[in-house]
């Protein structure tokens, strides 16, 4: 696996993507996104072409809203590259924040593709967010410590009252997150950022 490859598998696990085991020392990674995020997920799998599969459409039925939902799902070959990094990032089948975070979350591209699944930018108050998974008080500090130390970005921690947590960046921070991660965000995701990531 190259070291671009890598990034953005980090970053999708960072984010939206699941690494599933397979064996005891393989696993395969699976990525999903709704059919508005087609794009953002064929880019995924183009860069990952080495060890992806052929994507499929794939249907959902909401009972309570009477609804049908589509999705795009592609997943990996199985892989010991996969294997190793389910091992540093999952315990117990749960995923959590390994205590190497800081060497993991060192470039800007992993950012990026973390930012691209789970980021969303407010255009009304010019702030971003990156919605968190339900990680524990210990996983979060060494998140928010990777972060600071590696890109000079200062987030605050929210705490919703459902148990979820988000990150959010004041106005001159998300300046600074898209000034960083501008260079890597593809077309279709470009919504999601400052278009003018200039700091006064």
């Amino acid at each position: 696996m190259t070291q671009r490859e890598r990034n953005i598998v980090i970053g999708c696990v960072l984010g939206d993507g699941f690494i599933q085991r397979v064996g005891t020392k393989s696993a395969r990674l699976r990525l999903e996104h709704s059919l508005q995020q087609k794009d953002y997920l064929l880019w995924k799998v183009s860069e990952l072409r080495r060890f992806m599969q052929k994507p499929s459409i794939l249907t959902r039925f909401h009972p309570t809203w009477k609804k049908f939902y589509y999705s795009i799902r592609c997943q990996s070959h199985s892989s010991s590259e996969f294997g190793k990094l389910r091992m540093i990032f999952y315990q117990d089948h749960a995923k959590q924040i390994p205590e190497s975070i800081s060497r993991l979350l060192k470039d800007s591209l992993v950012l990026a593709v973390w930012y691209m699944d789970d980021g969303y930018y407010y255009k009304r108050d010019k702030t971003a967010y990156i919605y968190l998974s339900k990680h524990t008080d210990r996983d979060t500090r060494r998140l928010l410590r990777a972060i600071q130390e590696n890109f000079d970005l200062h987030p605050k921690l929210e705490k919703k009252k459902n148990g979820s947590m988000n990150l959010k960046f004041s106005v001159a921070e998300t300046k600074k997150l898209s000034t960083i991660i501008a260079p890597h965000m593809i077309q279709s995701m470009r919504y999601k950022i400052d278009e003018e990531p200039r700091i006064d």
